[in-house]
């Protein structure tokens, strides 16, 4: 057998059983007796629903989980990646433009294929819960505009990216300075242009919570020039809350469901905790090892991209391998790395989000509001609270929440 098909194949069906233990270990930690840090925030019923929710969502996860699996390892036993590449070839256009178009194909099919997974987390799982407020309309009108966005940015930058590899044996570089320069200026991108093509955005009112959120941004010297709401109601009854931009100019941007079902004093604590993010550097950590990531990534992608023997795991048949395809199958054989990476990535954003909730208490002098509005939120999102520590360890961005609250309720603010 190809060493890289084994390889890939072997991560792949790996990578399946790991998380599907995963799971299955977080559904046998779900117990019956309710912390005693949430009594008096869950009844019975509410409890029970909670759980539901979680039982609800890992099965619908295996199911969806397997259908990818199966979906390519078909791909691949049958060869299709070398149909699609046959057909693309025979256009005769571009290397450049037979790229652009062996993506799209992939791209429409893969997202025709999955829909109807899509369909019933939102209108099915999602409804049943009381947490959908989309309507099909509204589904179809944003994947409209995601396939305008694809259009606009995405085909351009693959553009790009495919016109370095096609020119130069030093592509990576390149690649890897535009890599890095979108992963500046998108965030920016997002916030004024594609964000609110999908929501609106109103500034906050006058009032005592702006007032309070002026005072204290003041108070710790946060930059901040914006506050606003955004309409999350209209897709989902989550709540959120986040602050973007780069420099003197900050934007904080609360959902309405969050303002809905919080205290000021709840909102404020959260906030604090996302401006943390910003004063500890986490997000400039966090980028600074994304570019390095990125990097090691693609000098290693320069030298497999060719390669004779990856394309030929894929049942490829062209004498000469093409750059488009090359991608994705390096993509495909680079996951057991990626699986590490996620967890030691994970680990790190979990213990940053320790600390900024540390400093959202020793800013604020109080750590009852934070843990209140932690409760709150677990709550009226249906939260896990005794997820399994091998889940965490593997996939879990963010501490589970009686961690972080044991955390909080150890803080010295004296």
């Amino acid at each position: 057998m190809n060493i890289f098909l084994a390889i890939i194949v072997g991560t792949i069906v790996f990578e399946y059983v790991l998380i599907f233990f995963s799971r299955q270990l977080n559904l046998k930690s779900l117990t019956t007796v309710l912390p005693k840090e949430f009594i008096g925030f869950y009844d019975e019923n509410e409890y029970a629903k909670s759980q539901n929710y979680t039982r609800t969502n890992s099965k619908f996860e295996h199911i969806s989980s397997t259908f990818n699996l199966l979906l390519i390892l078909v791909v691949i036993y049958f060869g299709l990646f070398d149909t699609l590449d046959q057909i693309v070839r025979s256009l005769e256009y571009s290397p450049i433009l037979t790229g652009l178009i062996f993506f799209s194909i992939i791209t429409i099919i893969n997202d025709i294929l999955t829909m109807p997974f899509s369909l019933y987390s939102i209108f099915v799982i999602e409804e049943k819960f009381g947490f959908n407020k989309s309507t099909p309309k509204l589904y179809i009108m944003d994947k409209l505009k995601s396939y305008l966005l694809l259009l606009i940015l995405g085909l351009p930058i693959i553009s790009l990216i495919l016109y370095f590899f096609e020119s130069s044996n030093n592509a990576w570089i390149y690649v890897w300075i535009l890599m890095s320069l979108l992963s500046i200026i998108m965030p920016k991108i997002y916030t004024q242009f594609i964000a609110p093509m999908f929501n609106e955005f109103t500034p906050l009112e006058e009032g005592k919570l702006k007032d309070s959120i002026t005072t204290y941004a003041n108070d710790i010297n946060f930059p901040l020039t914006e506050i606003y709401v955004v309409d999350g109601s209209k897709r989902s009854a989550h709540s959120n809350a986040y602050f973007t931009g780069f420099g003197k100019n900050k934007r904080i941007v609360l959902f309405d469901t969050l303002m809905d079902n919080h205290t000021n004093e709840e909102i404020l604590a959260i906030l604090a905790h996302e401006v943390g993010h910003y004063k500890k550097k986490h997000i400039l950590k966090s980028m600074a090892l994304s570019i390095i990531h990125s990097g090691i990534m693609l000098y290693v992608l320069n030298l497999f991209i060719k390669m004779p023997d990856l394309h030929r795991a894929f049942g490829m048949t062209a004498n000469e391998p093409s750059i488009y395809a090359g991608l994705i199958f390096f993509a495909l054989l680079y996951a057991p790395i990626e699986l590490v990476l996620a967890i030691i990535f994970n680990f790190i954003s979990r213990k940053h989000e320790f600390e900024a909730d540390e400093f959202s208490a020793l800013t604020l002098r109080n750590t009852s509001h934070l843990i209140l509005g932690l409760k709150n939120l677990t709550v009226k999102n249906l939260g896990n609270l005794t997820p399994h520590p091998f889940s965490v360890f593997l996939s879990y961005s963010h501490p589970p929440v009686l961690d972080r609250i044991h955390a909080l309720e150890e803080i010295n603010l004296n």
